[in-house]
C-alpha cells in the first residue's frame, strides 16, 4: 500500500471513529433528555415510617394532623392520646377541616352543635374541634390502655362503632413522628417554594400549637430563619412539625440534633424525597432551625 493511501485510510478510521463518538454522546443526550422529560411528577406527600413500614398522607392531611399532634404535646397528654385523635379524624374527615356531614356534623371531627360540641364557626376552627376532641377524651377513664377504637367510640358515639381501627397503625406512625417519639421519622416530597411566611407567621403558627416557645429570628445572606430552643421530643415534635408545614409556609429546610431536612432533596427518579440526612450546616445544639425560602423567591 502507498503512503497516500495508508494516509488516507487512517483519515477515514478517525472521521469512523470520531461519527461514531458523536453518536454515542448524542445517544445518551437523547436518553437523558427523554429519561428527565418523561420522569414520573413529582409524588407530592408526607410520609412518616414505623419499624419497616411507611404510611403516606397528601399534605393538607399531614397539616391536620401536625395540629392534632402537637396539641397534645402542650397539653401534656400522652402520645396515644395523638394516635386517637388521628385516627378519629381520619374516618370522620379523611384528616380535612370540611364544611359539611351528617345532619349538622361538622370539622375534622364531625363534631355537632347540636350536641353541644361547641359553635358552628368555633368547630370549623382546627385548634378548637381538636381541643375539644382531647377534652372529652381525658374524661374517657383508662383510654391509654384500652383500644383505639374503644376510646375514639366513646368521644365520639359513631353509628359506625368499630371503625376507627382501620386507621391505627397509620395514625400511630404520623401521631409518632408528630410528637416527638420517633426522631426522624416524618418527610415530605415538596415542589420547590414559590413563597414564603415571615418568621413571625411561623411564630404564630407555632405558638397557636404548641404554646409560647421561645425563638428568635436570624439571617444568613438574606434568607429568613427560626432558631426554636428545644430538647428531646419536644425538639423532635418541632421539627417534624416544621416538615410538615414546610409547604403552606415556605420552609426549605429543618435541621435538629445533627439531623436535616431539605426540600430540593429530590430524587427525580423516583419523584421521593431523600428524608432526613446528616446535617450539613451549622445549627446550635439544642435548638431546632427553620430555614424559609428567600424574600421574593418564586
Amino acid at each position: 500500500m502507498s503512503r497516500k493511501r495508508g494516509r488516507a485510510a487512517l483519515a477515514w478510521l478517525a472521521v469512523t471513529a470520531l461519527v461514531a463518538g458523536l453518536l454515542v454522546a448524542g445517544g445518551f443526550w437523547v436518553a437523558n433528555y427523554f429519561r428527565d422529560a418523561l420522569a414520573p411528577p413529582l409524588a407530592i406527600g408526607c410520609t412518616a415510617t414505623a419499624g419497616s413500614q411507611s404510611y403516606s398522607l397528601a399534605v393538607d392531611q399531614t397539616e391536620n394532623a401536625a395540629l392534632i399532634s402537637a396539641l397534645s404535646v402542650r397539653r401534656g397528654m400522652p402520645a396515644r392520646a395523638a394516635s386517637i385523635a388521628v385516627a378519629t379524624a381520619l374516618q370522620e374527615s379523611k384528616l380535612r377541616n370540611i364544611a359539611y356531614g351528617d345532619m349538622d356534623s361538622l370539622g375534622l371531627f364531625q363534631q355537632r352543635p347540636s350536641q353541644e360540641w361547641g359553635t358552628a364557626a368555633e368547630i370549623m376552627n382546627p385548634v378548637y374541634a381538636a381541643s375539644a376532641f382531647y377534652n372529652s377524651l381525658d374524661k374517657v377513664p383508662g383510654y391509654v390502655d384500652m383500644p383505639l377504637n374503644d376510646a375514639a367510640q366513646i368521644v365520639q358515639r359513631s353509628a359506625f362503632p368499630q371503625a376507627y381501627a382501620q386507621h391505627e397503625d397509620l395514625a400511630r406512625a404520623f401521631a409518632s413522628a408528630l410528637t416527638g417519639q420517633s426522631a426522624e421519622a416524618l418527610s415530605c416530597t415538596l415542589p420547590p417554594a414559590s413563597t414564603a411566611a415571615t418568621p413571625a407567621a411561623v411564630v404564630a403558627g407555632l405558638h397557636a400549637v404548641f404554646g409560647p416557645l421561645p425563638s428568635s429570628a436570624t439571617s444568613d445572606g438574606g434568607t429568613p430563619a427560626l432558631l426554636v430552643p428545644a430538647t428531646g421530643a419536644t425538639g423532635w415534635a418541632v421539627a417534624q412539625w416544621a416538615v410538615a408545614n414546610a409547604h403552606q409556609d415556605g420552609i426549605t429546610q429543618v435541621a435538629y440534633a445533627g439531623r436535616q431536612w431539605t426540600r430540593a432533596n429530590n430524587d427525580k427518579k423516583t419523584g421521593n424525597n431523600a428524608g432526613w440526612q446528616a446535617a450539613a450546616g451549622t445549627a446550635p445544639a439544642g435548638s431546632v432551625e427553620i430555614v424559609l425560602a428567600p424574600p421574593g423567591q418564586g
